[in-house]
């Protein structure tokens, strides 16, 4: 048994020339182009295609919706004002994921569920199986408004031209770049139009109506698929939740015996105790030059590091399937995991303490790196996530799962605008003020963001990286690249360092 499609051809043959449209916007974006601030632009394009067409199907927005679309803003908004590769490819991956993810929160018929992870089953399903599902839906929407009856006559001759155009565009391109390279007489004539015909090779126009007609295709099969979403049987026994034989079935679920939990926390945590207890002899001492006994400075902030973490990441797993433990035990036993629980999670913020200090230090030995930066980032994280957790041990209520939907989405946003690049070259700088070391091969490998930074490095220690500056002038210019590769940051980066060594040469 399937769903049909809403009898109304108008509004499904509007939307499918709307999503063509979209699809040449996109090729003309990014076709050739490296993101910029065409991201953001198709970001916002997309999203008003999706809701004007699907806002029958829209659910009535909450508080997390409106900070998750805050959330795709804002790291949109990253492709434009910042220039770290790192956050730029991982944002080509988490960026549509979260796209996906919220077009499904908002306009799916199966109503997600937080506790079993339904949303990205749902997401999954509307990407490939409804979206694939509606690919015939555009050869049917293009029949069907080309048999009108006979009292829509002249709509049905202005549609067909339309079609015809819409159609005729792209195999023009084909065919005058076949021609332009079959007859060079033929191309000079083309030589009098504008310079994007004269551009436009057979493999290129190609590519790019290939691109559109494919795109156009999928864009359409994404949106009518919420629109008017085609379930199989065994979707629409899934959607009623009565598919025969389950209704003696129980839901699985995964629990832990109270007192088997009780057990393993209480032999965890006395070996917890006594290595805090240790960690506290020198820990703070080792900043005064006090290491533990034959330990050299270096070795101190390499060792354990990697086992500290590991051993947090172990407690909060354990951390997590302790509180399903909580809600089978009798009170007094309740009371006796909670504190068992409080306890390590103290033990836990210990260690991480403890790596963080360890990290710290060998930055100091060895200067600072993108890879350091972001595990000093991530312990924080970890200790954020722990500092939650602890609120659930004692509210069964506490909605732990979106509460970390949130901070991490909030982290990542965080991460993205701190200027990563830039911290990392004022501390290697302050590094360098105190000890003499500067690793300038590896200053020069940051983004364009820390280049202001270099150049008043470089002018305050009366030209020390200039030769290195100018190695870096040779990269691309961003006056070389199309307006769609747009990058705030890498044009204050080289406008300032192209004015600091023009300067120089001005005598």
């Amino acid at each position: 048994m399937e769903e049909k499609s809403p009898a109304n051809p108008k509004t499904a043959l509007q939307a499918l020339a709307a999503a063509f449209i979209l699809a040449i916007v996109h090729q003309y974006l990014f076709f050739g182009h490296k993101p910029g601030v065409s991201y953001p632009i198709f970001v916002a394009l997309f999203y008003g295609f999706m809701l004007y067409y699907a806002k029958e199907r829209l659910r009535p927005p909450t508080w997390f919706s409106y900070v998750w679309l805050g959330v795709i803003f804002l790291l949109s908004m990253t492709f434009v004002l910042f220039s770290n590769w790192f956050f730029i490819a991982l944002n080509l991956l988490v960026l549509p994921a979260l796209i996906l993810l919220h077009m499904t929160y908002m306009l799916s018929y199966r109503q997600p569920s937080w506790s079993r992870f339904s949303l990205i089953g749902a997401a999954r399903e509307h990407f490939f199986a409804q979206s694939l599902r509606h690919w015939p839906t555009v050869f049917a929407v293009i029949k069907q408004s080309s048999g009108r009856s006979i009292q829509g006559e002249r709509k049905q001759v202005v549609i067909k031209v339309l079609i015809g155009l819409a159609f005729s565009f792209p195999l023009l391109l084909v065919v005058v770049s076949l021609l332009s390279s079959a007859d060079g007489v033929f191309h000079q004539v083309l030589n009098q139009f504008p310079d994007l015909l004269e551009r436009i090779s057979f493999d290129e126009g190609f590519a790019r109506t290939l691109w559109s007609v494919l795109l156009g295709m999928g864009l359409f099969g994404y949106l009518w698929g919420f629109v008017a979403p085609r379930l199989n049987k065994a979707g629409l026994q899934l959607k009623e939740g009565k598919a025969e034989g389950e209704g003696n079935v129980e839901p699985v679920s995964f629990t832990l015996d109270p007192v088997i939990i009780t057990t393993v926390l209480t032999m965890i945590n006395i070996v917890y105790v006594l290595f805090v207890t240790v960690q506290f002899s020198y820990l703070f001492g080792a900043w005064d030059g006090i290491l533990p006994q034959d330990s050299t400075y270096a070795d101190y902030a390499r060792s354990g590091f990697f086992e500290l973490m590991l051993v947090t990441a172990i407690n909060f797993a354990i951390l997590l399937l302790s509180l399903l433990a909580l809600g089978k035990a009798k009170a007094r036993l309740q009371t006796f995991i909670r504190m068992l629980l409080y306890i390590m999670v103290l033990c836990s913020i210990v260690m991480l303490y403890s790596a963080y200090s360890r990290l710290a230090l060998y930055e100091e030995a060895y200067g600072y790196t993108q890879i350091r930066f972001l595990v000093h980032a991530f312990m924080i994280f970890l200790g954020l996530l722990l500092v939650l957790a602890s609120v659930r041990i004692s509210r069964a209520q506490f909605p732990l799962m979106k509460c970390y939907i949130v901070l991490g989405l909030f982290a990542y946003v965080i991460m993205n605008y701190i200027g990563m690049d830039r911290i990392i070259a004022g501390q290697n700088i302050a590094r360098y003020e105190t000890s003499g070391k500067l690793d300038t091969h590896y200053l020069m490998e940051l983004s364009w963001e820390a280049v202001p930074k270099l150049i008043a490095f470089s002018k305050q220690e009366n030209g020390l990286l200039d030769q290195s500056l100018r190695e870096k002038r040779s990269e691309p210019s961003l006056d070389a690249q199309e307006w769609p590769s747009f990058n705030i940051s890498t044009y204050r980066g080289q406008h300032a360092l192209k004015r600091y060594l023009g300067a120089q040469q001005t005598p």
